[in-house]
């Protein structure tokens, strides 16, 4: 690329390759982002394969694949060189034009590519396989000898993890355990979710802790239980003792047999206060009798 640009005056060179460079840095974590600085550097530099490859690589991860296809047939004429074909032909499948990609793994090119070009194309045509619904021919697609070597090469996590969800969609679900099995094993950088859909297959659900902050919002949310279930605990005590309350009884002076309390809600207190005032009334009443019968008689 450092090549391509020196044709380029040096102070423009200088800003198409910042352009590039953002679009390096961003592509994975905002794509969108990385699709601007692109299209920066295309309008500076349209004739420079690299810039064009890069706003293909751009276009293709905002999955505008019609320009992205567009960008990387520009960026092969250019070059001459067929390594960008496994992108094209799913550009095709991006178009919804699987049987096209299917076509493209057939044509010559694909003998020029190395090892991993190779392997990427073959992930191509087994994706257009399963647009297609020939989920059977995917997975024969898939098997090859990259994917029964041992050894771990940068494609073989992805090529397991490929044949892996293709024998799962065909419900082989036991064969599709081993492999994702065998994904896990080569994926060392976590590349894949293969840890994921094996815990799916197995019924294994994980909790969530990721909307606590820290371990200060775990313990706090572990003392707000605590709390509810004291508050629980309490409410439970009070109606217990307000339904002893209003089941409560009494023995009748009067009466061997008890009855129950006709107005529990009376303070008890206050009704003996009651009959006091009115036990010193009577006695008061019957004084003022006695003196006046006492003053008849004289």
């Amino acid at each position: 690329m450092r090549q391509e640009l020196l044709s380029l005056p040096k102070g423009l060179a200088e800003e198409v390759s910042r352009n590039l460079v953002m679009v390096a840095r961003l592509i994975d974590e905002d794509p969108e982002q990385a699709y601007a600085y692109a299209r920066i550097a295309l309008r500076l530099a349209s004739r420079v394969a690299a810039v064009r490859e890069a706003a293909g690589f751009a276009a293709y991860a905002t999955q505008k694949y019609s320009e992205a296809l567009a960008e990387f047939r520009a960026a092969k004429r250019m070059t001459g060189s067929v390594e960008l074909w496994p992108v094209m032909a799913d550009c095709e499948r991006g178009l919804g034009r699987p049987e096209r990609a299917l076509a493209m793994a057939g044509e010559p090119e694909v003998q020029k590519l190395d090892k991993a070009g190779q392997v990427e194309m073959r992930l191509v045509a087994a994706g257009a396989r399963r647009d297609m619904g020939e989920l059977d021919a995917a997975i024969v697609t898939l098997q090859s000898p990259e994917l029964a070597s041992s050894s771990v090469q940068p494609w073989t996590a992805r090529l397991r993890y490929a044949y892996a969800d293709a024998l799962l969609a065909a419900g082989r679900e036991d064969e599709a355990r081993e492999w994702f099995g065998k994904t896990l094993e080569a994926d060392k950088d976590g590349a894949t979710d293969a840890s994921d859909r094996l815990a799916e297959i197995d019924g294994v659900e994980f909790v969530d802790a990721a909307s606590l902050e820290d371990d200060s919002d775990l313990e706090d949310a572990l003392d707000e239980d605590e709390d509810d279930e004291d508050e629980d605990q309490d409410d439970a005590e009070v109606a217990a003792a307000e339904r002893a309350s209003d089941q409560a009884e009494y023995y009748d002076e009067d009466d061997d047999e008890y009855e129950p309390l006709d107005e529990p809600e009376v303070d008890v207190t206050d009704e003996i206060v009651v009959i006091e005032d009115d036990e010193d009334d009577d006695r008061d009443v019957r004084d003022g009798h006695d003196d006046r019968d006492a003053r008849d008689k004289a």
